[in-house]
């Protein structure tokens, strides 16, 4: 009996192992699926933000762990505090609404023409300033368009959620998930265009096409010609000025592989200093017409993460792919980047992008299936209304307007727009690196 003992505590302690990871993998499917779906209309943040908690509460995750994970994602609570209060304060000063005045008079009482208008500053908005940037800046200036021409939004509001993954692989700013992705082994600026520039010139064309054919009847023929001048505030011009700046700080972060969260912050804090001061104005307003409640969401997903990595199946899933490329370099490329495609929109792309950037960093793969599994993140979440973070910060934009879209209305128009662009991207990204 005695000489069993020292059989059973290993035993025991497999057990135990056993469903702690059971029970890592339940709550953490739990959580994300709460911020898929929403049920009882709670916000996305509650339900990651309860799943990081119980996880620590249950000792399934540590908390120096915890607080590891959470820090990760410092770079990303920087960039989209910045953005966001650029974007408040554009909205605030009248900048939206001087844009779509412009765009409108640009389209010469054409909707097929504001259509494409509106499709060229999203993708030079997204590679610029980043997809979050195109759903959070330009959202409610395509929504201000749409109401000066007297045209119906939704056509040209979808065009705001689908660019703004299609080009987010242009650049390395253009998405803070390729940051996740690549890590300390992010491309130089140069190789990062040879790798991708034509796949993302394939994307972005091929959702142009599929969103013109799929929304083809309810784009307008005629729009709004006689629409009143509006002039740009000082406070809009300074607005307009801080974006700006915020684009060639990002730029100039990127060329010189430095973090993207501080420049952005940093700029958004000082246009509301120019601006609030120059009002005369207290930033409480300001403060208010914020989205926090993105920040707990994204720390809540970084825990979920880190939760995985503890678990072990990050390295189960590295070793896996790795053994498949050795074998075949074009089959596990094309299958990493249709597995992380459809897994973005089951779990979204930002938890998707840490495992995958967690499971690339763990072996040696091809670059082929490096570049698969980037565009499965940035392209794969134009499937579902919450594959992605830009696409909730869409969602939530859509909802400070007055707007509303409906999952299975999203999920109706992605299945056309998104696996034609994933497949003509992946085929430009693998074929000449494999």
């Amino acid at each position: 009996m005695l000489r069993a003992m020292p059989m059973i505590n290993p035993l025991l302690a497999g057990l135990s192992l056993m469903v702690a990871q059971t029970a890592t993998l339940g709550i953490a499917a739990i959580a994300t699926a709460g911020v898929i779906v929403r049920p009882w209309r709670v916000p996305e943040a509650v339900w990651a933000t309860a799943g990081a908690v119980l996880l620590v509460a249950l000792g399934l995750v540590p908390m120096p762990s915890a607080i590891q994970g959470v820090a990760k994602g410092m770079d990303v609570y920087l960039f989209l505090t910045g953005m966001m209060m650029l974007a408040e304060l554009a909205r605030r000063e009248g900048f939206f609404d001087w844009l779509a005045m412009i765009a409108v008079r640009q389209a010469h009482g054409s909707g097929h023409r504001l259509f494409l208008l509106i499709y060229a500053v999203g993708t030079l908005v997204t590679i610029l300033l980043s997809n979050d940037a195109t759903a959070v800046v330009l959202t409610p200036a395509v929504c201000a368009a749409a109401r000066a021409a007297k045209a119906e939004p939704l056509p040209y509001l979808f065009i705001c959620a689908f660019i703004a993954n299609a080009a987010s692989f242009v650049l390395p700013i253009s998405n803070p998930a390729n940051l996740v992705v690549f890590g300390p082994q992010m491309p130089s600026l140069a190789a990062w265009l040879l790798r991708f520039l034509l796949p993302s010139i394939a994307s972005i064309l091929i959702t142009f096409l599929m969103l013109r054919v799929a929304l083809r009847a309810s784009i307008p023929g005629m729009i709004r010609t006689d629409l009143p001048q509006v002039s740009l505030s000082r406070g809009g011009r300074l607005a307009a000025l801080g974006i700006s700046v915020t684009a060639l700080g990002l730029l100039a972060a990127s060329a010189l592989d430095r973090p993207l969260g501080l420049p952005t912050f940093l700029a958004g804090l000082a246009t509301a200093a120019l601006i609030l001061i120059g009002n005369r104005e207290s930033p409480w307003p300001l403060m208010k017409g914020v989205s926090w409640g993105v920040l707990p969401l994204v720390a809540g997903l970084f825990v979920l993460v880190e939760a995985l990595e503890r678990t072990g199946a990050v390295r189960a899933l590295a070793d896996l792919v790795a053994t498949h490329a050795a074998h075949s370099p074009l089959g596990a490329a094309v299958g990493v980047g249709a597995t992380i495609a459809i897994a973005c929109n089951l779990a979204n792309n930002l938890p998707v992008g840490l495992i995958a950037g967690s499971a690339t960093s763990l072996v040696v793969l091809p670059s082929g299936v490096a570049n698969a599994a980037l565009i499965g993140v940035d392209i794969g979440p134009n499937l579902s209304i919450t594959g992605s973070l830009a696409t909730l910060l869409w969602l939530a934009a859509l909802r400070r307007e007055g707007q509303s879209v409906g999952a299975l209305q999203f999920l109706e128009l992605g299945a056309i727009v998104m696996p034609p662009a994933l497949l003509g991207a992946l085929a430009l990204a693998i074929w000449p690196h494999v």
